[in-house]
């Protein structure tokens, strides 16, 4: 690990001027790239004390050995430069957008002398028009051969156009009239061209001049009694109609535009784009990414501009771009997107309108493929078996952790105290055995002694269940177990029927904090005699993995599976928690002083509470006032006003109409 001090530039090297870095490491190899406004501001920025950084920035400067500068004339020069050097080194700290090339174009060849309409992946070709991308392959094929009827261009391949070449004979698609057969002269190449660049004006938008047009030509045919001529026009623009249909309408001015919106989280960010053109939806696509750097969302916003666009030119890039976030500065990234298109590119945030409702429905797919991709990562055996292979080496442990428990607490300044125990056995969450404690023994806020107290109440019960040697009785539960302990409030049971508590001990425990929460959980253990648990803590700030009596932490390379599983641990085990202590405390706030009545039923409070409108109301009534309240004996009236006199509290605001507390 190298100290960023030793490769520091002198006071005075840095130019204050726009340009691109690269920090190296020891092997030369670039890590990171990166561009600035003014360099000397910005490179200052990563030699300040290590402690101050953010941890990925952290590491990545303990990585590098060394740092170089190129000066550029304007911003737009510095973000070009960013982009060329981020695809020809491919830093390993720089964002990095997984792009699934599984999604497929229709590709139409205008590079060749005949033109063909094919079905055509990965990376983008010069001389080659590009419709999509698709989510599915059959929808292309689908659209063209519908498209095929009325702009019957090449679709076959090499091989088979030049055999049929050769042979004089057309293929079964030139007999059926879905291709014009240019391979044997029946039209000529400029003629072919011509359908196909009719062929790309339609998939481009430009669909309403050319049904027009077949309009036209379908009523002349008919004026002069050629009817058949007439029925094929028909049919030809009901096969365009059947083929505009497949994309949805989704802006009625007849838009040109890329939406993008992202889900991201503190981990990962899912990008999401929707190519709209003439006002439809002609295509979608997605990308992931691991966050390996301290990013905002404008950040990402950028990267995902410059790998979209980075390849592009002329009309592939739109006139309208819009986004989440505006890249800081937003300018530079304008004007560059405008000299890959040759005309102006508005770059901007909608704000209302049918825009902005696009925008939320592209950001729903983005967490929609956010979620997705996390549960495929989670679901992977082979990914479970490396976490948990990473955990074991990481933490010097015998095995790998077979069954982890995740504890937190929870409370609200110091009130209504609860803790979660949730369980994950073989990198997958086990919610049947989820567990939750309400703390008794003490209020206020200390984590520290709730995880002592949680911890020594868990393993307590496992060891009276170990010294029971296969006797299974059915008992209430105790001080060390809620009743509702589970998700649905009902108690897990085994095989047999029989209600398990805490029978089977983790391999690993690991606790939401730091030092302080590690060393109680250890402290709990060794009270009770355990010595074969393994104890880690996540601290969530920083994502470091504390150990007990160690001074410092572990860390995990951000890429690593095993920190991955932990996380989802540690968030899952908040969730749990915050959910219980919400509840607890929803309890707590519609509880009012009529709850504390004896013998006052639900009807009776809710008669009350809508015939004197208030509690403080009903406080200053008189005995007789509250007797006339049907349903309301004199003793009962007598009872309500003594429990009333005494409760002091602020009297809370009722619903007349239904009787339910309001909470503020």
């Amino acid at each position: 690990m190298a100290d960023p001090s030793s490769y520091r530039p002198r006071p005075g090297e840095i130019p204050d001027s726009p340009g691109v870095y690269r920090f190296r490491d020891d092997h030369r190899r670039v890590i990171y790239v990166g561009k600035a406004k003014s360099l000397r501001q910005r490179l200052s920025s990563y030699f300040q004390d290590i402690s101050g950084l953010h941890p990925r920035t952290a590491t990545m400067v303990t990585t590098a050995a060394s740092v170089e500068w190129t000066v550029v004339s304007t911003e737009v020069e510095a973000l070009q430069l960013e982009y060329s050097w981020i695809k020809e080194y491919d830093p390993r700290f720089n964002v990095k957008y997984r792009d699934d090339k599984s999604y497929p174009s229709l590709a139409v060849t205008m590079n060749e002398e005949f033109p063909r309409a094919q079905v055509m992946r990965g990376p983008k070709r010069k001389g080659v028009r590009y419709f999509g991308p698709y989510a599915h392959a059959w929808a292309i094929r689908e659209t063209v051969d519908l498209l095929l009827r009325v702009f019957p261009i090449r679709t076959c391949s090499a091989g088979v156009f030049k055999r049929a070449t050769a042979v004089g004979r057309p293929c079964l698609l030139g007999y059926i009239e879905k291709c014009s057969a240019p391979c044997t002269g029946r039209v000529s190449a400029e003629e072919h061209r011509e359908l196909a660049e009719e062929f790309c004006d339609f998939m481009a938008g430009r669909t309403g001049t050319y049904l027009r047009r077949l309009e036209e030509r379908m009523h002349e045919a008919a004026e002069e009694l050629e009817y058949e001529r007439a029925g094929r026009l028909r049919d030809d623009m009901e096969a365009l109609r059947r083929a505009m249909e497949k994309n949805a309408v989704v802006l009625a001015d007849a838009t040109d535009a890329d939406v993008i919106a992202l889900a991201e989280d503190e981990l990962e960010a899912a990008v999401q784009i929707f190519h709209v053109r003439g006002g439809r939806v002609r295509g979608q696509r997605g990308w992931v990414t691991d966050k390996v750097e301290q990013v905002t969302t404008a950040d990402l916003v950028e990267d995902a501009l410059q790998q979209l666009y980075g390849e592009e030119r002329g009309d592939t890039v739109p006139k309208e771009v819009l986004v989440p976030a505006l890249p800081e500065p937003a300018g530079p990234v304008g004007e560059w997107l405008s000299e890959r298109r040759g005309s102006r590119v508005s770059l901007r945030v909608p704000q209302r309108g049918d825009k902005k409702d696009l925008m939320a429905t592209v950001e729903r797919n983005a967490q929609q493929a956010l979620v997705l991709h996390k549960t495929k990562r989670a679901s992977d055996l082979t990914t479970r078996s490396r976490a948990l292979e990473e955990i074991a080496e990481a933490l010097s442990l015998d095995s790998a952790p077979l069954r982890i428990e995740c504890f937190d607490i929870s409370h609200l300044q110091g009130d209504d105290v609860v803790a979660s125990m949730v369980v994950f056995e073989d990198g997958l969450a086990r919610k049947s055995e989820y567990r939750r404690f309400q703390i008794k023994s003490f209020s206020g806020q200390d984590d520290v002694r709730a995880m002592h107290e949680v911890i020594s109440r868990r393993f307590r019960r496992y060891l009276r269940e170990r010294e029971r040697t296969g006797e299974w009785a059915v008992e209430e539960p105790g001080e060390d177990e809620t009743p509702d302990a589970f998700p649905d409030g009902t108690p897990a049971r085994d095989e047999d029927g029989r209600p398990k508590r805490f029978a089977y001990p983790p391999q690993l425990v690991v606790v939401d904090g730091g030092q302080p929460q590690v060393a109680a959980a250890r402290r709990a253990l060794d009270e009770l005699g355990i010595d074969d648990v393994a104890v880690c803590g996540l601290a969530k700030r920083l994502e470091e993995v504390w150990l007990p009596g160690d001074d410092d932490p572990v860390i995990l390379p951000r890429t690593s599976e095993g920190l991955y599983l932990l996380q989802r641990a540690r968030d899952e085990a908040h969730r749990f928690a915050i959910r219980y202590q919400r509840g607890k405390r929803s309890q707590s706030i519609r509880r009012g002083p009529l709850d504390a009545v004896p013998g006052l039923g639900e009807t009776r409070k809710k008669a009350l509470l809508k015939h004197f409108g208030s509690v403080k109301r009903l406080r200053a009534a008189t005995i007789e006032e509250i007797c006339e309240v049907p349903g309301v004996g004199r003793r009962t009236a007598e009872t309500v006003a003594a429990a009333l006199a005494q409760d002091s509290r602020p009297a809370p605001a009722v619903n007349t109409a239904t009787g339910e507390i309001i909470e503020d």
